[in-house]
């Protein structure tokens, strides 16, 4: 099927088209998945004719509408399953992290998360048969935590566990790497990603993860008292929106890390809960709660999926990556 242009949609001129691409909107499946409001505002134009719009979008991109349980089956066939490098881990989220859906990893400062969303970014390089997903790598950075050092000891870690001579370059080549300022900076960088993840649609590494590292720091930071908090999750709704849109679109991998606060109210239990209230509990597809152990160890909970059974693995954060322990 040969791809359909913005400008051969009914009603939409060269000028709404460019809009359209300048807001972000750079094919028919973004357009289809998008809300009439929204295209409104960004193209200028009257709501009816967004919808009228949206709607052809869907029809020839073949979007929305009913579809049978063994359809969905058949297109859950597509989804990958990107390995963790630990057998327990993996075992836990059924055969590792799933493309088309949100994985949030939360927990205290020095708990593991960027270490894991650095191992994944190696892993999801390798291909499928090493319980990678042959692709390439966008880093949303909020917090200036990637280190193109760790990329390199992980990858000289996976050359001893293969016994494989990797190339630390070739992998730090296919991570892309975006510096976040703010939260609007960050909202944009997903649109940013979507054009890469177009450019790249056609090459021999696609795009198979998106990570954000961290997803909250900025909204937490600006948005501060009670009075903001309206603001803050809507604007962390859209936000979760455009991920799950991006995982969906290019059949992508969404891993974004979260920071906790703690309860001092709370008598018995965990006292550190995640931030971003019920928006991102209900959104992240699977909720992960990590905490530091002995030495080494990390402790990892599946907290939240729509699928598998709550469970605990641990794994130990070694100089070669992550490591069954």
């Amino acid at each position: 099927m040969s791809e359909i242009l913005l400008e051969e949609l009914p009603g939409v001129g060269p000028a709404t088209a460019e809009k359209l691409k300048e807001a972000g909107f750079n094919t028919i499946e973004a357009v289809a998945v998008a809300s009439p409001a929204e295209l409104a505002n960004t193209a200028e134009i009257g709501e009816s004719t967004a919808a009228k719009i949206i709607n052809s979008a869907r029809q020839s991109a073949d979007i929305g509408g009913f579809e049978t349980g063994d359809m969905v089956l058949e297109r859950r066939k597509l989804v990958g399953k990107l390995s963790t490098g630990c057998v327990e881990f993996d075992e836990m989220m059924g055969g590792g992290i799933e493309s088309q859906s949100i994985t949030e990893m939360y927990g205290e400062f020095g708990s593991g998360k960027t270490q894991v969303a650095h191992q994944l970014a190696v892993n999801v390089q390798l291909p499928k048969e090493q319980g990678g997903l042959g692709g390439s790598v966008i880093m949303i950075d909020t917090e200036n935590t990637f280190r193109p050092e760790r990329i390199k000891q992980m990858v000289q870690g996976l050359s001893e566990r293969d016994g494989v001579d990797y190339d630390p370059e070739e992998f730090l080549r296919n991570i892309h790497v975006a510096r976040a300022y703010n939260s609007n900076h960050q909202i944009l960088l997903v649109d940013s990603a979507m054009e890469l993840a177009n450019e790249l649609k056609e090459t021999d590494k696609p795009v198979r993860l998106l990570i954000v590292d961290s997803l909250t720091a900025h909204f937490r930071a600006e948005y501060v008292g009670r009075g903001t908090l309206a603001d803050r999750q809507q604007k962390l709704n859209k936000h979760l929106h455009g991920l799950q849109r991006f995982g969906d679109l290019y059949n992508s991998a969404v891993v974004v890390t979260n920071q906790v606060m703690s309860k001092p109210d709370a008598f018995f239990g965990d006292p550190t809960k995640p931030i971003g209230g019920h928006i991102l509990g209900h959104t992240a597809t699977f909720r992960l709660y990590l905490r530091k152990s002995k030495g080494d160890k990390r402790i990892i909970r599946l907290v939240d999926s729509p699928n598998l059974p709550d469970g605990e693995a641990i794994i130990s954060v070694t100089t070669e990556g992550l490591v069954d322990q």
